[in-house]
């Protein structure tokens, strides 16, 4: 067997998540309770209860996931499964990095958190847009982007899977290139209910401010290869982390190639660690004879070393 974490990105947090884990797991407890520390905000109110309805707030959703997978990563940890690389969606990327030993569980909380502040200022004040495409190629839909430029920036924010794509930029551009792509083919256009124009150029911003923070962050080295989303791939000679983590937030991610390369590196099983089931919807999509397994819940977590032995 040849194993990979794959790391949830924002969209599939909820009230609650986490908190069965919490109760079960004492690595999972002292995890999230040392990356809690110095945020500013209560994170096991926001991640359990959410009594002031702003989990879904991108400065608040990102710390919550990250501070989950790095708890699920230490009770997997403990049980003596690591994977043989590792990679995720958006944000999951800090996950991943974090379960390769570049950050530590408290750093990519803290840097989730600093991402998460910077992402929301970039977008303020900007109307803006993301909407998923269904059935269309990635050729049409990037000519259908090249024409609605005109009135703003429109690009192809997301290589999910095949046949699902999806669009980011300014909101009339977003609109008018969704407009042409449903007159190209494409099944559906489903608008995101999304607070910004994430992984486009309008988060350059969040980028720059990305690059100061790095200036200073130490950087651990990486123990287990990372395919990374603006690649969709390992990093090469020429790439450094940083370099490639503020070009991620700013720039298109390619998670269908990235599971494609996981099947090229001989990856047969998937354990996807966040709430919900996404990533393991686009790797059924991308390589249907990778195996997939969730990582959420507490009766998850105590079935999977069972399963992976199956």
């Amino acid at each position: 067997m040849r194993l990979a974490f794959l790391y949830a990105g924002q969209g599939t947090q909820h009230p609650g998540m986490g908190a069965d884990l919490y109760e079960a797991f004492p690595a999972f407890r002292a995890v999230v309770d040392r990356a809690g520390t110095g945020l500013g905000f209560d994170l096991k109110a926001v991640m359990f209860r959410d009594p002031d309805g702003v989990l879904n707030e991108t400065e608040y959703t990102q710390p919550c996931m990250v501070a989950f997978a790095a708890g699920v990563t230490a009770v997997l940890a403990e049980e003596g499964i690591v994977p043989d690389c590792a990679a995720g969606l958006s944000l999951g990327e800090y996950s991943a990095l974090q379960c390769a030993g570049v950050f530590t569980p408290e750093q990519a909380v803290s840097l989730a958190a600093f991402r998460g502040r910077a992402m929301a200022r970039a977008a303020a004040g900007r109307p803006s847009a993301m909407t998923a495409v269904l059935g269309l190629d990635r050729e049409r839909l990037q000519a259908a982007c090249d024409q609605a430029s005109a009135l703003g920036v429109a690009v192809i924010a997301n290589y999910n899977c095949p046949g699902q794509l999806v669009l980011g930029g300014d909101r009339a551009a977003v609109e008018r290139a969704a407009a042409l792509a449903r007159e190209g083919g494409a099944r559906r256009c489903v608008p995101l209910k999304v607070s910004g124009p994430f992984h486009t150029p309008l988060m350059a911003p969040a980028g720059a401010a990305l690059a100061e923070r790095f200036r200073t962050e130490p950087f651990g080295e990486m123990e287990l290869p990372v395919l990374f989303n603006c690649l969709g791939r390992e990093m090469g000679p020429g790439d450094s982390v940083p370099a490639l983590l503020v070009r991620q937030v700013q720039s298109s991610v390619y998670m269908e190639d990235t599971i494609r390369r996981l099947s090229e590196l001989g990856v047969d099983t998937v354990v996807e660690v966040g709430p919900g089931r996404a990533l393991s919807g686009f790797v059924r999509r991308t390589a249907p004879d990778m195996r997939t397994l969730p990582a959420e819940t507490a009766e998850e977590l105590r079935a999977l070393p069972a399963r992976l032995k199956e």
